[in-house]
């Protein structure tokens, strides 16, 4: 697939030298910086240093006094209070982080996990009734609800009160619960907007514990979750975040809870953890359980405290993580054959599939795969309690939830946010849908947005990279959407001779530069063995890639981890 590379504008040169001067690093560093919005000597040392203190206060938060006034008017009646949340992994660790703190502090405390497949997203009626039935009339929405306007009034019904902690998009019309924590609406003025439906949950405790006059130390354990649900959740890892995932990731290297402990052991993954490593590693056993069969084992996990019992919960959700990857392969399999039936698919700028037989668990994984493949929005639908239920992926710079909007008369249900969205809608409505949702992608995607891009920060020499450069750049972690890995390009290299192709059409290389012929650098090159031929016929091109350390047989070297190749 063609991929377009584009440099990002360098910063103001002198703006440049004078931060270099002042931090003493690198001006290829600190243009990185710059560009990312740290151009002066306090922000960069907020941006390498960033402490919990320069978390927000939750209480400017719209709702939140509200929501620690109901809280504690439950505790003081002995009311029984649950934890309501989605079952994916943002979901299930925002369960686990207020109901393990709520449960420290009173035993009145239960959590509820919707079925995926009975119940479906969000706020359930059987949610409710099940909670009616355990006397239970408070319930803390996680991760869900803002839309749940019908389930609130139902609720009611019951006597049940509803503290909702959403970070999804509002509708026109806010739920009438006694409280509505969601930085995105409208009439909240809390300074950051881009939280996990975990980080909203994070903020309601912070907000107990300065209300109670409790030590801060009291939410560390937390931040493990939190962490792992923005990486898995796919926002922003900047501003508050960056900070939260920040002390998240030394936590699950210090100190990870046995949930977590035995998703590693089972692994294998012995290294110190990164968000790619949360990524692919913790988040997909996570929500496999959710997936395959009931969320309810993922908080379990999370909230085990005994090492034993903590392993019979990873082992069994390892199981459904196998059961989910095999569904997966199957899955893909099937639509990319219907891709290829289709004579039309290549003149269209979305992908919309169909076939009620999909596993509803793993439909979203096969969108973002066919996003990948494909590079076009895309929406994937199955049957699910009588209805077309859907996962919706899109690429960079479109958003998905606006055109899925814009087709909201043949929908009953849909949310989510710029890239990823869930639906529902009628059997009878999906012939109409696809071809709305086509006409809106073509009306409003730009050309531009159909070309994966290769975004790279700056060009660089392969001389500018040595140990000092990459201890320095290792700073600018944990890297993500916001404050992606950077990327290099270097122009005119050679391979020093000894290219060759290695295991799945990976290329390895020994990269030199004209008139740097001294300077040898490791790199592999995935899935490009194409450029074989050419990089041996002594051809010069141009590169751009990632640095990394690569280990092998016990030592540690830097490596190129290339992106693309492109030859004049």
């Amino acid at each position: 697939m063609e991929k377009k590379w584009v440099i990002k504008p360098r910063g103001e040169k002198e703006e440049i030298e004078a931060l270099a001067k002042q931090l003493n690093i690198h001006p290829i560093l600190v243009n990185l910086l710059v560009q990312r919005g740290h151009s002066t000597y306090e922000k960069a040392k907020e941006f390498f240093r960033p402490e919990l203190k320069m978390l927000h206060d939750p209480y400017l938060m719209k709702d939140m006094e509200k929501a620690i006034a109901r809280i504690d008017k439950a505790i003081a009646g002995k009311e029984k209070i649950m934890v309501f949340g989605d079952y994916d992994v943002d979901g299930t660790t925002a369960v686990a982080l207020v109901y393990t703190f709520l449960k420290k502090r009173y035993p009145l405390v239960d959590f509820y996990i919707p079925d995926r497949y009975k119940e479906g997203y969000g706020i359930s009626n059987r949610g409710i009734e099940w909670a009616d039935e355990q006397g239970i009339s408070l319930i803390i929405a996680l991760d869900c609800g803002i839309k749940s306007i019908d389930k609130i009034e139902y609720a009611k019904t019951f006597g049940i009160d509803f503290i909702i902690c959403d970070h999804h998009r509002p509708g026109a019309e806010l739920p009438d619960a006694v409280a509505v924590l969601d930085p995105k609406r409208n009439d909240c003025e809390y300074p950051f907007k881009e939280l996990s439906g975990c980080g909203v949950g994070f903020k309601l405790i912070q907000a107990y514990v300065m209300a109670h006059k409790l030590e801060f130390s009291e939410l560390e354990e937390y931040l493990d979750l939190v962490a792992i649900s923005i990486a898995a959740d796919i926002v922003p890892i900047v501003g508050e975040n960056r900070i939260l995932t920040y002390y998240g990731l030394k936590r699950l290297n210090s100190k990870p809870r046995p949930g977590i402990k035995a998703i590693l052991d089972i692994s294998g993954n012995s290294r110190e953890l990164t968000v790619n490593d949360v990524v692919f590693t913790i988040a997909p056993r996570i929500n496999a359980a959710g997936r395959i069969e009931s969320g309810n084992e993922a908080v379990e996990l999370l909230i085990s405290e005994k090492p034993d019992e903590a392993m019979s919960h990873g082992e069994e959700i390892n199981k459904k993580n196998t059961t989910r990857k095999n569904l997966n392969e199957t899955i893909t399999r099937e639509a990319m054959t219907l891709i290829e039936q289709d004579t039309h698919f290549k003149n269209r700028k979305s992908t919309v599939l169909y076939n009620p037989k999909w596993h509803k668990g793993v439909i979203g994984i096969v969108a973002s795969k066919l996003t990948d493949e494909f590079y076009r929005p895309t929406i994937i639908l199955t049957k699910s309690n009588g209805v077309a239920a859907g996962s919706a992926r899109s690429v960079k710079d479109f958003d998905i939830y606006n055109a899925i909007e814009s087709c909201s008369d043949l929908l009953d249900q849909f949310g989510g946010h710029m890239y990823a969205a869930g639906l529902t809608m009628k059997e009878e409505n999906i012939e109409a849908f696809k071809d709305r949702f086509e006409e809106i992608v073509c009306a409003t995607i730009e050309d531009r947005m159909l070309i994966r891009e290769i975004e790279i920060d700056d060009v660089i020499s392969l001389g500018d990279i040595n140990a000092s450069f990459f201890n320095i750049l290792k700073q600018f972690a944990p890297f993500g959407p916001g404050n992606m890995s950077p990327v290099f390009m270097s122009q005119e290299v050679y391979d020093r001779g000894d290219v060759r192709v290695v295991g799945n059409n990976h290329l390895k290389l020994s990269l030199i530069q004209k008139d740097q012929s001294r300077k040898v650098v490791d790199s592999i090159a995935f899935q490009l063995g194409k450029h074989f031929d050419r990089i041996c016929g002594n051809e010069s091109f141009h590169v751009c890639y990632h640095i990394e350390e690569n280990t092998f047989n016990g030592r540690t070297n830097l490596q190129l981890n290339v992106k693309d190749i492109a030859f004049d």
